[in-house]
C-alpha cells in the first residue's frame, strides 16, 4: 500500500506539467489579445486628435502631441473610393513612395484589423467634410508574439513525445525485470526436480552399469540443468573466466551434431593449441547453439555446418558457415533486432541475445560478414584477447 501514492504522483506529475504549459499558452494569448486591443486603441486616438487638428479652430497641445507620435503601425488611409488617401509607417525596400507596393501593403494588411471609419461632417464646408476607412496592420513586436503560442504548442508536443519515450522505456524495463524474475523462477522450479532425477540416474547407474542410454541420458540431464544455469543468470551481469575458446566451441558443435540429422555435414577447425579467453561458457555456448541452429533450420535438414576459429596478434575470429537459403540484404541490417525473425514461428529473440551476449558480456563483435540468397550466410564473431 504505500507504493500506491508513489504510482499516483507518477502518473499525475505529466498533467501537472502539462497543465502549467497549458496555463502559459492561455495566459499568452491573453496577452495577445490585450497588446492588440491597446494597439488599436493607440491608433483610434490618432484618429481623434487628427479629426480635432483637422475641425476645430483652436486644436489643443494634446493633439498635437498624439499626432507627433504616430506610433510603430503600418497605416493607410483611403476614401470611399478604394484610393489611398495617406499612409504613415511603411518601410520601402526600394523605390520610396511606390504606390504599387502601398497597395500591395494595403492587401496584406486588410485581414489583419478591421478597419476604423474616419468620419466628420463639416457644416461650414461641405466639401470638406471626409468619409474614409483606415487601414492598420500589427506592429512588429505583436507579429511575433501571434507565432509565441505554436512555438508553446509545439514545446507540448515535443514535451509529450519525451513524456511517451520515457514511459516507454520504463514500462520495457519493467518488462524486462518481470522476464528476469519469470526467467530466474523457472530455473529454480526445473532446478529441484534435476537435481532430483541426477540422483536417480546415478543409483540406476550404479545398480545397472551395463545398462545402454543411462549414459546419455545422464548427458541430456546435464543439458537441461546447464539450460536452467542459463535462465538463472538472466538480468544479471554475468561472471567471466579464463576458458579455453576452443574447447568450448568443439563440445558446442559436438552436442549438436549428435542430435542433428546425418545429412547435416559438420566441419570444425581449430587450432591445435589451447586459446585463453576471459569467457562465461554458458552463455557464449548458448550463442554459439543459436547461430548453428538458424543454419539447420535454413537448410531445412540437409547441408554444410562449417566452424572456423582463427586467432590473431589481438582478437580471435570465429566464423559460423552454413548452406542454407541465406538472408536478404533487406533483413541483414535488422537481424540482431528484438522481434526480428524470418521465421513462421519463433519470438524473434536469439540473435538478439546472441548480440547481447558478444557486444555487451564479452566486449566483442558480431555481424553477417556474407550472406546470398539461396547460397548461404557466414556470421563473424570477434573476440579481445584481453
Amino acid at each position: 500500500m504505500a507504493s500506491l501514492p508513489l504510482f499516483r504522483i507518477r502518473n499525475l506529475w505529466p498533467l501537472l506539467a502539462f497543465g502549467v504549459v497549458a496555463l502559459i499558452v492561455w495566459n499568452t494569448n491573453i496577452f495577445f489579445e490585450t497588446l492588440k486591443q491597446e494597439e488599436r486603441g493607440k491608433v483610434e486616438l490618432w484618429i481623434q486628435a487628427q479629426k480635432e487638428f483637422v475641425t476645430s479652430d483652436a486644436p489643443s497641445n494634446l493633439s498635437f502631441e498624439v499626432l507627433q507620435q504616430t506610433g510603430i503601425n503600418p497605416m493607410i488611409l483611403i476614401d470611399k473610393n478604394q484610393k489611398i488617401v495617406a499612409y504613415k509607417n511603411i518601410d520601402f525596400p526600394e523605390q520610396p513612395n511606390d504606390t504599387a507596393y502601398v497597395y500591395q501593403i494595403l492587401k496584406n494588411i486588410r485581414g489583419e484589423n478591421e478597419p476604423i471609419a474616419v468620419t466628420y461632417f463639416d457644416s461650414l464646408s461641405p466639401e470638406n467634410s471626409v468619409d474614409q476607412r483606415l487601414y492598420y496592420g500589427d506592429s512588429t513586436l505583436l507579429k511575433k508574439l501571434q507565432y509565441y503560442p505554436l512555438a508553446l504548442m509545439l514545446i507540448i508536443v515535443l514535451f509529450g513525445a519525451v513524456l511517451y519515450f520515457v514511459f516507454r522505456t520504463n514500462k520495457v524495463s519493467e518488462q524486462n525485470q518481470l522476464w528476469a524474475a519469470m526467467a530466474k523462477e523457472t530455473a529454480h522450479q526445473i532446478g529441484t526436480p534435476l537435481s532430483s532425477l541426477l540422483g536417480w540416474i546415478a543409483i540406476w547407474e550404479s545398480e545397472h552399469p551395463k545398462l545402454q542410454g543411462v549414459p546419455q541420458m545422464k548427458k541430456d540431464l546435464n543439458r537441461l540443468q546447464t539450460i536452467a544455469e542459463r535462465f538463472s543468470k538472466v538480468g544479471s551481469l554475468p561472471k567471466l573466466e579464463l576458458k579455453d575458446l576452443g574447447f568450448c566451441v568443439e563440445q558446442t558443435v559436438q552436442y549438436i551434431q549428435e542430435r542433428s540429422s546425418p545429412e547435416i555435414d559438420f566441419q570444425l577447425q581449430l587450432p591445435q593449441h589451447m586459446i585463453l579467453l576471459p569467457l562465461n561458457e554458458q552463455l557464449f555456448s548458448w550463442t554459439l547453439e543459436n547461430l548453428i541452429k538458424n543454419g539447420i533450420d535454413a537448410m531445412k535438414g540437409a547441408g554444410k555446418i562449417r566452424v572456423e576459429l582463427i586467432e590473431g596478434p589481438k582478437t580471435v575470429q570465429l566464423l559460423l558457415e552454413d548452406s542454407g537459403s541465406g538472408i536478404a540484404r533487406e533483413h541483414q541490417d535488422r537481424v540482431f533486432k528484438p522481434g526480428f525473425s524470418t521465421k513462421q514461428r519463433g519470438w524473434g529473440l536469439g540473435l538478439s541475445l546472441a548480440r547481447r551476449i558478444v557486444v555487451d558480456y564479452h566486449k566483442g563483435q558480431i555481424k553477417i560478414l556474407k550472406s546470398v540468397v539461396d547460397v548461404g550466410t557466414v556470421f563473424e564473431i570477434v573476440l579481445p584477447k584481453n
